[in-house]
């Protein structure tokens, strides 16, 4: 076990009572999590907590990989959808330079998508139809595009998904996008919230807006200005070795674990990332949109990102996804109700996760950030749920 509390941290490292945590509580989810490293449940798990500004909680339990290493205080993890808030807030930052509106139709940046199609199954037939209003920058932030993942279900517009070779490595953002214009939406633009490549999409626009490669516009605008050095789209040779990864095979299931891999700078799930850097653009978010004498975004924009944008008139069509009690931010889900949901929260805060298992919160009204990091794609709902409510039991 290793704790690294003195580590890089963008805030000040206090001891748990000084940072509104219970020493117990926390050597409660210390035990909780070593107890399912030790039985082989997981690799590694990361894991950080901070109150009031103060880190409480930094540990680092189990093994870089199968019998490998120790897990090291600068891990790189695959992030995959935690990429999602990092171009979120990039496309904002435009917004806030007056280069583009939230209400701007998507075909305004990709005329391919003037005339937008849904997919709507009849009698065991999909027949299209066109859509009622045009695709906005909000509904790709906000997951009401129309646009879906094939791996979320199996509609037939999700079927023409997994044929059309969305995933393929030698893809660009542009050709991406060119590739989803030629599909059927899931559902009408703005009526259901489903979770997919709308955030790809988000990334291509900043690409259109700015001149400049997604990877380009994130290490000058947000990377670097935040000192989070270990963030990219690829990792270089000199750093492979501190890759975290699953085990090989799934522990509950005996089945291969294979992390996709992406060969383009996938807006949507491409980045990866250490506990110590994602915690400064958390910590920024946290501050209102600045970290030191670094300021990305205006504290009212991101008041409005992490409102719920999807109102009582939404339906949640991934509805796996988005637990009873929460809305849908720009780029964030948000809690909307103390109760319904499955795990202890607070009204207002707002989170995401990727799907290999690492997830982040922030709870405004707690003055509470808590994040974790693991490698087990088939474990990481498990694992969230416990960690929440370890965490929230550790509440002073």
């Amino acid at each position: 076990m290793n704790d690294h509390r003195a580590s890089s941290s963008a805030f000040a490292v206090a001891e748990p009572e000084e940072a509104g945590l219970s020493a117990a509580g926390l050597a409660r989810l210390t035990a909780v999590m070593q107890r399912q490293v030790d039985a082989r449940h997981v690799p590694g798990v990361s894991m950080l907590i901070a109150r009031g500004g103060k880190v409480g909680y930094r540990r680092d339990l189990g093994a870089l990989r199968a019998d490998g290493p120790p897990l090291p205080g600068d891990t790189i993890f695959r992030i995959y959808s935690m990429t999602k808030p990092i171009v979120s807030v990039a496309l904002m930052m435009l917004v806030e330079e007056g280069r583009l509106f939230i209400s701007d139709p998507l075909a305004k940046f990709v005329p391919e998508f003037a005339n937008a199609k849904v997919g709507v199954e009849k009698d065991g037939k999909l027949e299209l139809v066109a859509a009622e209003r045009p695709i906005t920058v909000q509904d790709l932030l906000r997951h009401t595009s129309g646009l879906t993942y094939a791996f979320t279900g199996v509609s037939a517009v999700q079927r023409l998904y997994a044929k059309a070779r969305l995933g393929a490595p030698d893809l660009t953002n542009a050709q991406l996008v060119a590739a989803l214009a030629k599909l059927p939406l899931i559902d009408q633009p703005g009526t259901s919230w489903d979770y997919g490549h709308s955030t790809d999409v988000v990334g291509r626009i900043i690409e259109i807006v700015s001149g400049q490669s997604l990877g380009a516009f994130l290490q000058e605008r947000i990377l670097t200005p935040l000192g989070m050095s270990d963030t990219a789209f690829f990792v270089p040779p000199d750093k492979q070795d501190r890759v975290a990864k699953p085990f090989a095979k799934d522990p509950d299931t005996g089945e291969s674990v294979t992390l996709t891999e992406t060969n383009f700078e996938s807006g949507g799930g491409g980045l990866w990332s250490t506990m110590d850097d994602y915690e400064r653009f958390v910590q920024m978010l946290y501050l209102g949109g600045a970290l030191g004498n670094t300021r990305l975004l205006g504290r009212k924009t991101l008041e409005f990102m992490t409102a719920d944008h999807l109102g009582p008139h939404v339906r949640i069509g991934t509805a796996f996804l988005l637990a009873p009690g929460h809305g849908f931010g720009l780029g964030f889900a948000v809690r909307r109700e103390v109760g319904l949901a499955p795990t202890p929260g607070t009204p207002g805060e707002f989170f995401w996760g990727g799907i290999a298992g690492t997830a982040f919160w922030i709870a405004p009204k707690e003055e509470l950030i808590a994040m974790m990091m693991i490698q087990a794609p088939g474990q990481r709902d498990y694992y969230r749920q416990l960690f929440r409510s370890l965490v929230h039991a550790a509440l002073a």
